[in-house]
């Protein structure tokens, strides 16, 4: 089976959904099993490696949003979600934009930021004369934060860029931060672990070459050099007509320009974008971080997606987030 249009799939039995994941999917004995016998797909042994103090597991649904095409190739979406109607709204919006083609995806990069803080705030002629230092010996840097993982090196990945700005102090009489940013390509990994490894490897270094003393190393969850934005449009009697249309598009306007509605709206939003992560073992929590951190990116907090019409009169959504997931690594191997 390729094609993720599965009608009355939610009338199906436990069995049946079981066989058109498996079939779909190309699930072995072994993964059909898992999914037929799980309470909640975490047993013990592997709970108590991934947090400290573990007693048990919490368990929340594990459902299928039929439906979707992306980037012309069929997909039946995990999302794990203690909520109502999502799974079917998704489901049925999807089914609408199938109409036109389905959704159309993009992912502008894979770079994780990690930054490393000078601890003492500086004027700006010493500020200048530390970015100078950093600089000059910035291969040297690269060099020894990419010996930190021969995976990364050997697929032309890693470190690739150090970058300086500067951080203003609360304390406005007493300087500023400099702050020292790696860009990492990570490649298919989510890339916390690598990129805090190699901001712990370069302080020492950094501190040597500066003459100063560092505080944090660690990455940041802001991922503004991973965006990915999806796209679809949606045809214009499918969802009611010209009106419900327009109504719809007065609804993103209300969002984007108040924050009582914009907070809820984005909250719908990620909705559809956790339960996948959950389902799919992402961080869930630099997701959401991130998303609402973009969401007032302008200086004021608006709406993480945007609505319009195209020249037939169809309703046309974009949304756009910072991103960090992985296919490989962290808990994906567990």
């Amino acid at each position: 089976m390729t094609d993720s249009s599965i009608p009355k799939f939610f009338e199906k039995s436990h069995e049946e959904k079981l066989d058109i994941v498996c079939n779909f999917s190309d699930l072995n004995n072994e993964e059909l099993n898992h999914l037929k016998n799980a309470t909640g797909g975490l047993d013990f042994e592997h709970a108590n490696k991934m947090i400290e103090n573990a007693i048990g597991t919490f368990s929340l649904p594990l459902g299928i949003a039929t439906n979707f095409k992306i980037n012309n190739k069929d997909y039946l979406i995990p999302m794990v979600i203690e909520e109502p109607s999502v799974i079917a709204a998704a489901s049925k919006a999807a089914k609408i934009a199938k109409l036109h083609g389905g959704f159309t995806a993009r992912v502008d990069g894979n770079i994780s930021i990690g930054q490393i803080q000078i601890r003492e705030k500086m004027g700006l002629n010493e500020r200048m004369d530390i970015e100078e230092k950093i600089q000059a010996g910035s291969e040297q840097i690269l060099e020894l934060a990419n010996s930190k993982s021969n995976t990364l090196t050997k697929l032309g990945k890693g470190a690739k860029e150090i970058l300086c700005k500067e951080v203003s102090s609360n304390d406005l009489d007493n300087g500023t931060y400099m702050i020292i940013e790696l860009m990492i390509d990570v490649g298919d990994a989510m890339g916390a672990n690598v990129t805090n490894t190699m901001c712990e490897a370069v302080a020492p270094l950094i501190e040597k070459l500066t003459g100063k003393t560092t505080l944090l190393r660690i990455l940041s969850n802001y991922s503004t050099k991973r965006m990915v934005t999806a796209t679809a449009t949606f045809d214009k009697d499918a969802v009611g007509g010209e009106q419900v249309v327009n109504d719809m598009i007065s609804a993103f306007d209300f969002a984007d320009n108040d924050v009582y509605r914009a907070v809820t709206h984005n909250k719908g939003v990620m909705n559809g974008a956790i339960s996948v992560a959950n389902a799919t073992g992402q961080d869930s929590r630099a997701i959401e971080a991130a998303a609402h951190a973009y969401a007032s990116h302008t200086g004021r907090y608006r709406s993480l997606t945007q609505w319009s019409k195209d020249n037939d009169g169809h309703l046309v959504g974009k949304f756009e987030i910072p991103l960090s997931v992985g296919i490989v690594g962290g808990v994906t191997n567990n």
